[in-house]
C-alpha cells in the first residue's frame, strides 16, 4: 500500500486532463440532458466499465467537504506523525479544477491489478522481485478514455481528481476498508487501482455512508501479526503510517536504523499485510510479467542513474512498469532486495 492513500501512480502532481473532443462539443451547443438521461446515462457507464472488469461509484461532488473534514479531524486529534502528514496528506485538492470549475458529481474506479514480477540479472543469475498492485497507472487513461467515450458525445466533461482515493472509494460505498487501512473491493480484494475524475454530470442517486470496516477483520489479527514494523496497531484502527515500509521506500531519504534489512520485500511498497489477509486467499497467487533487465542495466539502476542518462531501452522499460519516475528511489530499494538473497 501506499501509507494511507496511494498517491495516485504516484499521485503528487498529477495531471488534471480534459478531453478536448467534450470541450468542442460544448462549445458546438449540445445541451446536457435532463437527470433521468442522466441516469440512463450513467448506467451505461457503469456497464461499460463493467465490461472492462472494472467498479464504479458516482456520488455528488459536496462530499468533497466530508473528505477535506476527515483528513483535517484525525490530524486535529494528533493521531497522524506530523511528517506523515505534510507528505503524504496535504497536496490534495478539495475543489473542482479549474478546467471544470462546475463539476456536480465524483466518479470513483477500480481497476484490478496483479503482482508485477520483474527480474534483474545480478551475479550472473536471475533476482525475481514483486511490484504490488496499484502502482500501474496506464490503467487510469483506459478509465478516462471510456468515461469521455461515454459522456462526450453527450456535451459532458471529466477532470482527474488529485484526492485521497481510498476514503472516496470507502465512503461511496464502492469498497470496505481492512483493518491494514487498506481498500477492499468485492471480487477483488486489495488487488485494485484506484482513479477519480470530476464530471459536470449531475448524480441522482447518492450512495454516500460513515466509513465501512470489512466484518472479517473484527475477529482477525492476521495483518497486524504479520506486520514486521508495528504499523497494525492493536489500540486504534488507523494504522501508524511512519512506521508503515512503504511510507519509507517510496521516500528518498535513507532506510531508518530500526527497519531490519529481511523486512524488505517489493520494489516498491509492500505485501506483507496483503499476501496473508484472508480476503486475498484467491488473489494473493496472481502475479504477472516477466519483464527482464540485464547486468548491465541492473548495475544502472543500482547507481540511481537519473532517467534522461538511462539507455533507451532500459528506460523503456521502466516506463512500461510505471517506474521511470522513481529511478531515484529504485536503487536503494532494489540493493536492500538483492542484499536479501545473498
Amino acid at each position: 500500500m501506499k501509507s494511507i492513500e496511494r498517491l495516485q501512480s504516484s499521485g503528487v502532481g498529477q495531471r488534471l486532463s480534459i478531453n478536448s473532443r467534450t470541450s468542442s462539443l460544448c462549445c458546438m451547443g449540445i445541451k446536457k440532458r435532463p437527470s433521468m438521461e442522466d441516469d440512463s446515462l450513467l448506467q451505461e457507464l457503469h456497464s461499460r466499465l463493467g465490461e472492462k472488469g472494472y467498479q464504479s461509484r458516482i456520488v455528488p461532488v459536496l462530499h468533497l467537504h466530508d473528505l477535506r473534514e476527515r483528513i483535517e479531524e484525525i490530524h486535529a486529534h494528533g493521531l497522524l506523525n506530523e511528517e506523515f502528514y505534510q507528505e503524504r496528506l496535504t497536496h490534495f485538492s478539495f475543489e473542482p479544477p479549474e478546467v471544470l470549475p462546475h463539476a456536480k458529481s465524483l466518479i470513483v474506479v477500480a481497476v484490478p491489478q496483479p503482482q508485477i514480477r520483474v527480474l534483474f540479472t545480478w551475479k550472473g543469475e536471475p533476482r525475481q522481485v514483486i511490484i504490488p498492485p496499484t502502482y500501474a497507472s496506464e490503467t487510469d487513461e483506459v478509465v478516462e478514455g471510456i468515461l469521455s467515450d461515454v459522456l462526450g458525445p453527450q456535451g459532458y466533461h471529466v477532470a482527474r481528481a488529485v484526492l485521497p482515493v481510498k476514503s472516496l472509494a470507502v465512503r461511496s460505498g464502492l469498497a470496505e476498508y481492512g483493518r491494514n487501512n487498506i481498500c477492499y473491493v468485492p471480487s477483488m480484494g486489495s488487488f485494485h487501482r484506484l482513479v477519480a475524475f470530476y464530471s459536470d454530470i449531475t448524480c441522482s442517486d447518492d450512495s454516500w455512508r460513515r466509513p465501512q470496516t470489512m466484518r472479517s477483520c473484527l475477529n482477525c489479527q492476521a495483518c497486524s501479526r504479520a506486520c514486521p514494523t508495528g504499523a497494525i496497531a492493536s489500540d486504534r484502527f488507523l494504522i501508524r503510517a511512519e512506521r508503515c515500509i512503504t511510507f519509507h521506500n517510496e521516500r528518498p531519504s535513507e532506510f531508518p536504523a530500526w527497519i531490519d534489512p529481511s523486512w524488505h520485500n517489493c520494489l516498491e511498497g509492500c505485501m506483507h499485510c496483503q499476501r496473508i489477509c484472508p480476503e486475498n486467499a484467491h488473489f494473493r497467487d496472481w502475479v504477472e510479467g516477466n519483464q527482464t533487465f540485464s547486468e548491465e542495466e541492473t548495475n544502472c539502476i543500482l547507481k540511481s542513474t537519473p532517467s534522461d542518462r538511462l539507455p533507451r531501452e532500459t528506460a523503456r522499460k521502466l516506463a512500461q512498469l510505471c517506474l521511470l519516475e522513481d529511478t531515484h528511489l529504485l536503487g536503494r530499494n532494489l540493493k536492500a532486495l538483492l542484499s536479501r538473497q545473498e
